[in-house]
């Protein structure tokens, strides 16, 4: 994830709440080296798809993260079919720095759950560590 690239940026970006909300899509391939892969589900190379969002208040900035998982189980469930189980991370499955982590696990015909989208709530963390 990109967390320190993009606030670096946003500390450059953000002089003032008028530059509020700065909402930002990206696209990357990602590469893991994993000893072993799973075909079918994640090969070393996949792309990847994460928003960096910075808002005026932690009202603004949680509602965005439930909308972007809205969108998820919308998509998953609505238009892809997929049995899903929404919910929060549990503070240790939780995305380091984050104060809430929400997801999309998505459910297996073995009854295995795979996490099939995450959206997070950073709070002030990234923002402080940046001075922004």
């Amino acid at each position: 994830t990109s967390e320190t690239v993009v606030w670096s940026m946003y500390a450059k970006w953000i002089r003032s709440y008028r530059d509020l909300p700065m909402k930002m899509n990206q696209w990357v391939n990602v590469m893991r080296w994993e000893h072993q892969t799973k075909p079918f589900l994640r090969s070393a190379e996949f792309l990847w798809q994460e928003g960096h969002t910075a808002h005026a208040t932690k009202e603004e900035a949680d509602a965005q993260a439930r909308e972007v998982l809205d969108r998820y189980i919308h998509l998953a469930q609505d238009e892809l079919c997929l049995p899903l189980v929404p919910g929060r991370k549990s503070d240790s499955e939780r995305f380091a720095g984050a104060d809430e982590t929400y997801t999309i696990e998505a459910l297996t015909q073995n009854g295995m759950a795979i996490q099939a989208g995450t959206s997070h709530f950073l709070g002030q963390n990234f923002a402080k560590a940046f001075d922004v």
